[in-house]
């Protein structure tokens, strides 16, 4: 029995969009909880919601990390815009699972100060998705 050729393409396009779309919404979801004015049910809701999403988002970057090893044959850099896209996966996906994880473990018990940390590494952790994305969409349209 063989695999068909195209099984990996397919898998990795179909799970790099969750990763992708999880770290900017937790994103959203987070620097809006933060800087909601006051303790109100909204506020819990959007706190709530980058917590599951960042996690989601983090659990999300492994199928897509597996499926583009696959898919390469296990290059990690590679040329062109395969290396730029490279470039921007990597951290993002080293980005996206410590920030889960540190979501995980600090749940509630983040102060003010270090959940600025994480909301400064999340924004950045976004842009990195988005740039893994824009390289990801630069190899598909000039194959």
């Amino acid at each position: 029995m063989t695999i068909d050729p195209a099984l990996w393409p397919k898998l990795h396009g179909a799970s790099v969009h969750f990763p992708v779309a999880l770290a900017m919404a937790a994103a959203l979801f987070d620097g809006l909880g933060y800087v909601w004015p006051k303790p109100s049910p909204l506020k819990t809701k959007l706190q709530s919601a980058g917590y599951f999403t960042i996690i989601l988002g983090a659990l999300g970057t492994f199928p897509a990390v597996l499926s583009g090893l696959f898919m390469t044959k296990g290059e990690v850099l590679g040329h062109d815009a395969l290396l730029f896209h490279h470039l921007f996966v990597w951290p993002a996906f080293a980005g996206l699972v410590g920030l889960g994880v540190w979501r995980v473990m600090m749940d509630d018990k983040a102060s003010p100060r270090s959940f600025i940390a994480y909301l400064t590494v999340l924004f950045l952790t976004a842009g990195l998705m988005a740039g893994a994305g824009y390289w990801g969409g630069e190899m598909i349209l000039n194959s």
